[in-house]
């Protein structure tokens, strides 16, 4: 099968793209921390980088997108033909998302799918920032990665049996944004609140920090939305279009909502708002008119800038507000697919009620949230109850006092020692700095 090209060139490009939203969700997550956190809140991003290559390459691309030998085992869990990715170098992709063939390597497939991957764990740190043991989280993506992620993606996108009852997630308002936000619950619940959350202020520390990471996040999700039809065509543009629509309504109704409610706009709100524009719309960015994405892009954030005061009425302490915007965001998206849908890839998929479907796909759409975010809710909630009651989950109060960047890492994000050392030296370092000596005193002792 001839390889297209150009379309490989732009999935490369998209691919790279991709990757870059996780150190943009470093900056984005750690400006949104306390000063004492915001290294090891990066780290927790990067971290993730590393294990989900590794596993992705050994085992996470097979489970994800290979066929299992038995038809029913196949419907929840791929096959392990291409461990270590054996044999997908000389593989051209043939449809693994659509009915059609994309002309592209295999291997490029499998890069782009791995950034989704990469992204998709790091999210779900920002539910558990400030008191999670590093070596802990670390073995939490291991264990969730493999136990959720792949097998999900096989469930949506690969031959699994959510995509063979016609349900609609373009680049993965369920396999990504509900999955993920449903774990930061969990976790949430299994670490407990932060000390003195809520009583005591835990304001970001660094706002051009926030900003500086949703502007990579948003020019990273092109690629993340528009890559997702694996081709150059007409539904690449749409959703590229769509994204950057319902981003930037988003942003603007979050900043209305908190001018009409707090009497002022704020730079993270419009910050956070953005994000929940781009993750409603990434399920429906290739299937919905662009009317529609200024639509679901109102509704999304409207909706999610008064979703992130729930943790304060339930008493869960989501640190970064992964629930609010990226559970109940990406939720918003897919079901948004039951009543906007208008170019469905799949002859035998119903669009959506607004035209002309009938209450098929709306039922498929809901459907997709629930059974994904229950799933993963409750494997997340097990698995961080074993790590917890194992090698613990959770620092301790004097490390979690002391500033988790010290005690974990050994390190501190900003050097406030001036120049010269004195006294805020001994404080930094423990040790006492040298005395002055009085004119007279030197005079006398070089005498």
């Amino acid at each position: 099968m001839k390889i297209d090209t150009g379309a490989t060139a732009w999935m490369l490009a998209a691919a790279a793209l991709v990757l870059l939203m996780t150190p943009g969700l470093a900056f984005f997550y750690g400006g949104m921390t306390r000063a004492k956190s915001v290294l090891n809140m990066m780290m927790m991003s990067f971290g993730a980088i590393i294990s989900v290559t590794i596993l992705w390459v050994l085992f996470g691309h097979s489970i994800a997108f290979t066929d299992n030998g038995s038809s029913f085992a196949n419907k929840f869990i791929g096959g392990f033909d291409a461990v270590g990715l054996k044999g997908v170098a000389t593989q051209v992709s043939e449809g693994l998302l659509k009915d059609q063939s994309d002309n592209i390597p295999t291997m490029v497939f499998s890069m782009f799918q791995l950034t989704f991957a990469i992204i998709t764990v790091a999210l779900i740190s920002g539910a558990i920032a400030d008191r999670a043991k590093f070596g802990a989280w670390m073995t939490f993506t291991v264990a969730w990665a493999t136990l959720v992620y792949f097998p999900v993606a096989h469930w949506v996108w690969g031959t699994g049996w959510l995509n063979k009852l016609g349900i609609e997630d373009f680049a993965g308002g369920t396999v990504v944004h509900v999955n993920a936000g449903a774990a930061g619950l969990a976790l949430a619940f299994v670490l407990g609140r932060r000390r003195g959350w809520p009583k005591e202020p835990m304001r970001p520390h660094n706002l051009p920090f926030v900003l500086l990471g949703v502007g990579l996040l948003w020019f990273g999700w092109f690629g993340f939305n528009a890559g997702s039809e694996l081709a150059v065509d007409g539904t690449t543009g749409l959703a590229f279009m769509n994204t950057q629509i319902a981003t930037a309504v988003a942003a603007g109704a979050w900043a209305l909502v908190e001018k009409l409610r707090d009497g002022h706009a704020t730079t993270l709100g419009v910050a956070s708002g953005a994000v929940a524009g781009l993750v409603a719309i990434t399920p429906a960015c290739g299937f919905v008119d662009p009317w529609a994405a200024i639509v679901l892009g109102a509704i999304a954030g409207t909706v999610c800038a008064y979703a992130i005061g729930l943790k304060y009425k339930l008493g869960y302490d989501d640190s970064l507000d992964v629930v609010g915007v990226h559970l109940v965001g990406g939720a918003i998206g897919a079901l948004s697919l039951g009543f906007l849908a208008a170019y469905p890839f799949l002859p035998d998929q119903h669009k959506g009620l607004f035209y002309g479907g009938g209450a098929h796909q709306l039922g498929l759409q809901a459907l997709g949230p629930v059974v994904i975010g229950l799933y993963s809710f409750v494997m997340a909630w097990i698995i961080g109850q074993i790590i917890d009651k194992t090698i613990g989950f959770r620092i301790s109060a004097d490390d979690e006092a002391a500033g988790i960047d010290v005690t974990a890492h050994a390190e501190t994000a900003y050097d406030l020692t001036p120049a010269g050392g004195g006294a805020s030296r001994a404080a930094v370092t423990g040790t006492a700095a040298p005395r002055p000596v009085s004119p007279d005193k030197k005079v006398e002792a070089e005498a």
